[in-house]
């Protein structure tokens, strides 16, 4: 099955983890490797069967999604798995903690199949799951408080004194929600360049995400909310 993503799903309720099992099995070329009922077993799973992505429900019994994604994250061997989690509503403080420990991005519980299976093949190949302006309002709206429940940690965030000025500028126009496409333009350098900056940006502050990198942006005060 070379090429499929392979997917581990994660949700306690038995109906919607069924659901989104029978979805993804249909759909070419995703590969669904596992299933977990709550964030220990996801821990378990994802180190044994490797998957690319995984669809980590937030809200757990036990362990939570973002204790489960911190725990996965920190013990997976390079290429890392890209953490999708799951939530009922988008401004929740749930997922900023989620986000804050390095999951890819979030999907709504009632997103219809042709949302979820495009941001499975999305993340799956890389990319970023939505418009950066999403991920910017919900960290702005709670950027200001702790992680939030679940364990994302109160660890301070990293320090940018390690980065170029031109790392900073370039971690600045991403946490004020510009693409790629747009930070190139401004700075008058190209695509390239800009994934160049935010790759070794990620490297240096040990990030998983750029979703992560948006958010260590706002707690390190490199830019404020409504700034």
């Amino acid at each position: 099955m070379t090429g499929c993503i392979k997917v581990l799903v994660v949700d306690d309720q038995f109906l919607i983890r069924a659901g989104l099992v029978g979805l993804l099995r249909a759909a070419p070329g995703i590969e669904v490797v596992g299933e977990a009922g709550d964030g220990a077993e996801a821990v378990e799973l994802a180190a044994r069967t490797r998957p690319d992505v995984i669809l980590m429900d937030i809200r757990m019994p036990g362990m939570s999604g973002i204790t489960a994604t911190t725990k996965i994250l920190a013990q997976s061997p390079e290429p890392a798995p890209r953490v999708l989690v799951l939530t009922t509503f988008d401004l929740d403080e749930y997922v900023y903690g989620a986000l804050r420990a390095g999951a890819s991005g979030f999907l709504l519980k009632d997103s219809g199949p042709e949302r979820l299976l495009a941001a499975v093949a999305a993340v799956g190949g890389g990319d970023a799951l939505f418009a950066p302006s999403v991920t910017r309002r919900l960290v702005e709206a709670f950027a200001r408080q702790a992680a939030g429940p679940g364990g994302a940690g109160d660890e301070p965030p990293p320090d940018l004194g390690a980065l170029t000025l031109r790392e900073v500028e370039v971690l600045k126009l991403i946490a004020r929600g510009l693409t790629n496409a747009e930070i190139a333009e401004r700075l008058y350098i190209s695509e390239a360049t800009v994934k160049t900056h935010l790759n070794r940006t990620m490297s240096k502050l040990d990030l998983d995400s750029r979703a992560q990198a948006v958010v260590v942006a706002y707690e390190t005060g490199l830019v404020t909310p409504g700034g």
